[in-house]
């Protein structure tokens, strides 16, 4: 699966936010119109071809406020996208474009 899979289904709305983490994504005040943007403008920094759990990966884009947002997709192969979480990363803990985890 390549991004422009993941965006056709983001923007059919064919995605689901995982349960687990529904209540995460609102405590840090992330909201589905911006997981969207950022999927529609951003690129796979990780893939997870062998997650335990179906192919995954990482995707760095940026909300509508230009703020840096990572997302973790599954269930790439399914009919609909699995949004497991989203987050802004953190720049300690992270480059300055935010593709590569500091060592």
């Amino acid at each position: 699966m390549d991004i422009e899979d993941i965006r056709k289904k983001i923007q059919s709305g064919n995605y689901i936010v995982s349960f687990t983490h529904t209540d995460k994504l609102r405590f840090r005040k992330i909201k589905a119109d911006n997981i969207e943007k950022a999927i529609s403008t951003g690129e796979i920094i990780e893939p997870y071809p062998d997650d335990p759990r179906g192919p995954s990966c990482l995707i760095l884009g940026y909300t509508q406020e230009n703020k840096p947002l990572h997302i973790v997709c599954g269930r790439l192969e399914d009919d609909e996208i699995l949004i497991i979480t989203a987050y802004e990363p953190d720049p300690a803990r992270w480059n300055a474009g935010f593709t590569q985890r500091k060592v």
